[in-house]
Parts: structure tokens; sequence; C-alpha cells
């Protein structure tokens, strides 16, 4: 299957149900799988450490908490992630200042580019 349609599961982190529920629609639009959703970080990390996903967005403020241990453990694992924050880069903190960033608000030709982006940098 080419890269570009392939099928990946992801898990959604975002404090905000509206954001999340739209993000988990453009996703499954492009053809992808929801198979986790948290609005906190203690919640994501059991599954983020155990469960089968391709790959991750993480919304970096999550109730005043920052998502980075759980980014953390997603990059142990080798899974792909990308940052979702109102911040941009500038709510990146050394570590991750490469990583992917999904500035908010964003549509659906930002989600493609930066799904296929995290994809690349994973391989």
């Amino acid at each position: 299957m080419p890269a570009e349609t392939q099928f990946l599961r992801f898990m959604i982190l975002d404090d905000e149900a509206i954001i999340a529920v739209d993000l988990a629609g453009m996703l499954q639009d492009l053809g992808h799988s929801v198979v986790a959703m948290a609005n906190r970080v203690p919640g994501a990390m059991e599954f983020a450490k155990h469960g089968e996903l391709d790959m991750a967005i993480l919304d970096i403020n999550v109730h005043g908490c920052v998502s980075f241990p759980l980014a953390e453990v997603l990059q142990t694992r080798g899974v792909p992630f990308i940052f979702a924050s109102g911040y941009g880069e500038r709510g990146l903190i050394d570590g991750f200042r490469d990583a992917l960033v999904l500035t908010k608000p964003y549509g659906v030709d930002d989600l493609t580019k930066a799904v296929a982006k995290a994809r690349v940098a994973a391989t």
C-alpha cells in the first residue's frame, strides 16, 4: 500500500473536547482510526506505554500539565507524534525543539502535511 494511503492508528491528547472530536473526525476522513482519546496526561500514559498505535497528536498544555513526559514514552517506543498547540514552536522545551508542531487553529491540509512529515521522519 502506498505510504500516502496507509491506514494509521492514532492517539489524541487534548483537554478541549470540541478540538479532540474535530481532530478525530479529520483523521477518520483521511482514512485513519482513532484508537484512544484522552483529556489528561495521566489518563493517556498507560495507553502510550502499552497501546497499539502508530502515531499520536498531543496538545502541549493539558489542564495545566505538559505532555512532554508522554512524548518521551512514545519516543522510547518509537511511536511518532505531533504536538498540537496554540503556542506553536514557542511552546517546545529542550529535547523537543525539533518536534513537529501543528499550530492551532489548523485545518485538514495542515494536518495532512504534519502526518506526512511525521511518517517520513519516523522512517
